[in-house]
């Protein structure tokens, strides 16, 4: 009788056998439906690479419910934080009714035009960074293979991040193990980079305004 973990490694093998059929049919013909198939050969095989991680607890990537979605191309993700607060900025994802594929959209932080933006702040933020690696060497992160996925709000489960700060932590004459009952490692891949932060939990804020102006908001939250 096999094992709870035999049977999501076959079906994982089974997954790599589908998306690597799918990849070859989208490369081989051009009828309009080998893509879509391509797309769900995907998704299923990230569903079962967490489920396999899950089995054997291993720190694994695991999609979450976030309010909004960024931009691919450009989101421009930008970092703002001191000790205790942390903020992320970047560009939501917009879809031009009118855009035929013939022009491209420059995206510059520096123009007064108002445009759709995303503020999340990170509550009880422990540390945060943002900066390599980008999509185009994706497939050489650690966790790549354990569900981790592009372009998606992600929360890391069993995060060796989480473990080694936790530790580092206990120490402390003071330390309280239920201060940290409620750290989560959220993971965020960009076009050009990824975010990572430890922290409680997040709230977003949807702005329609100018770069700069959010820019100048975010910092007066980090003064106040």
């Amino acid at each position: 009788m096999s094992t709870i973990i035999e049977r999501y490694e076959n079906k994982l093998n089974e997954a790599k056998a589908r998306l690597k059929k799918a990849s070859i049919a989208v490369s081989t013909k051009n009828t309009g439906i080998e893509w879509s198939e391509f797309n769900k050969a995907s998704k299923n095989l990230l569903i079962c690479e967490r489920q396999l991680a899950a089995s054997k607890n291993e720190e694994h990537a695991d999609v979450m419910d976030f309010p909004v979605a960024w931009d691919v191309g450009a989101p421009l993700p930008h970092l703002f934080m001191n000790d205790h607060k942390a903020y992320l900025l970047f560009y939501v994802k917009s879809v031009d009714p009118n855009w035929d594929g013939t022009y491209t959209t420059i995206v510059d932080t520096a123009s007064d035009k108002a445009t759709s933006l995303a503020l999340v702040e990170f509550i009880h933020c422990t540390s945060a960074k943002l900066g390599a690696p980008n999509d185009e060497v994706f497939e050489g992160h650690p966790l790549y293979g354990k569900g981790l996925e592009l372009y998606a709000p992600l929360q890391i489960i069993n995060s060796s991040w989480v473990k080694e700060i936790k530790e580092i932590n206990s120490i402390h004459t003071n330390h309280n193990p239920e201060n940290w009952k409620n750290a989560k490692h959220f993971f965020f891949g960009f076009h050009d980079n990824v975010f990572e932060c430890i922290a409680d939990s997040f709230k977003v804020e949807l702005h329609q305004t100018s770069f700069k102006k959010l820019m100048q908001l975010v910092c007066q939250k980090l003064v106040n």
